[in-house]
């Protein structure tokens, strides 16, 4: 662990490039983001200085660009992507590496892919979903019929670490989003063995009504403000 960290009370670090600086080679890391809404930019930022590769990165799109995921496909420091839509025309450099064979590609059904991170989150080690039986999402998986409906087994996807984005935190870790920046988010942040959020407001206990916490401070390990005011906003 680094240096610094952060106590069990007060969950706010430094910054984005201390807050990954033990993310390790192999690791899988769940990232946030439906589009360009709820990324976590600034630690993508810091994790393009970061020296961890071989990563496998589950998120929901392959990126926009020459920014954020696509600069750590720009330095082949991502293993396999697992991801709902991959071929989209603005994710062009995730298109060239791929074609290269330099990266894996594991393509799923959106929402299930956002049930298994939810299962991963909640224990529940596998499920059935009836989404995608006669499909090339069906090649390799047990099968079973419920009342005439064949449904396909899926697997918990659990994070070694989930890197996502929320509007405010408050010191202990409570977190708010902003509408559908939301998205995978959420469920994200129960799911990792080590959850870092990047927001941008801070308060202090209290700042956030308890109907207002969407991740409670139990699922949140580390909190950074993000750095660029152009990175940081969610519109």
């Amino acid at each position: 662990m680094p240096e610094e960290h952060a106590s069990r009370q007060d969950k706010i670090w430094s910054g984005s490039a201390a807050a990954i600086a033990d993310i390790p080679d192999g690791a899988t890391i769940l990232l946030g983001g439906f589009g360009g809404v709820g990324v976590p930019e600034n630690i993508l930022v810091a994790m393009a200085d970061h020296p961890a590769k071989e990563l496998t990165v589950v998120t929901n799109h392959a990126g926009f660009g020459e920014r954020g995921l696509a600069v750590l496909f720009r330095q082949g420091k991502v293993r396999k992507l697992i991801c709902t839509y991959a071929f989209h025309r603005s994710a062009f450099v995730f298109r060239e590496v791929y074609m290269e064979g330099k990266i894996e590609l594991e393509q799923i059904p959106q929402g299930t892919m956002a049930e298994r991170i939810r299962a991963a989150g909640a224990g529940i080690p596998a499920f059935y979903t009836p989404t995608g039986p006669g499909t090339q999402a069906a090649e390799g998986k047990e099968s079973r019929t419920f009342e005439g409906r064949e449904a396909l087994l899926e697997y918990a996807l659990p994070g070694d670490v989930a890197i996502i984005k929320a509007h405010t935190a408050d010191r202990l870790g409570n977190l708010t989003y902003r509408g559908t920046a939301a998205n995978f988010n959420p469920v994200m942040a129960t799911a990792g063995k080590l959850t870092i959020a990047e927001v941008e407001v801070i308060v202090e206990p209290g700042g956030i009504a308890p109907e207002s916490v969407h991740t409670p401070s139990i699922y949140v390990d580390r909190v950074v403000l993000g750095e660029d005011l152009e990175l940081r906003s969610e519109t």
